[in-house]
């Protein structure tokens, strides 16, 4: 299922964000995975934007876990594509 070009441009402002760190994972996840997603995980998605940059870059780096089940798999989910991308 796809989501319409309103809701992705917001989407896109939203994962632009104060670290480069974060714009490097989350934008490149939004473009190729996002409409992947079900439901659900769209919806914890849009919850982890709201989660401030310091917090994610911990999530991200791995020293920290979402304590929520849902966002912690979305997160590892990101970091895996993160991972295959690189290679």
């Amino acid at each position: 299922m796809t989501i319409n070009a309103q809701t992705k441009s917001k989407l896109h402002w939203a994962c632009r964000r104060g670290m480069l760190e974060l714009d490097l994972l989350l934008l490149p996840f939004l473009e190729n995975a996002y409409d992947g997603l079900s439901e659900d995980e769209r919806f914890v998605f849009v919850q982890m934007l709201e989660i401030e940059d310091p917090t994610l870059y911990q999530w991200f780096i791995a020293r920290l876990q979402p304590e929520d089940l849902p966002m912690r798999a979305l997160v590892d989910k990101i970091i895996a594509y993160a991972r295959r991308s690189a290679v």
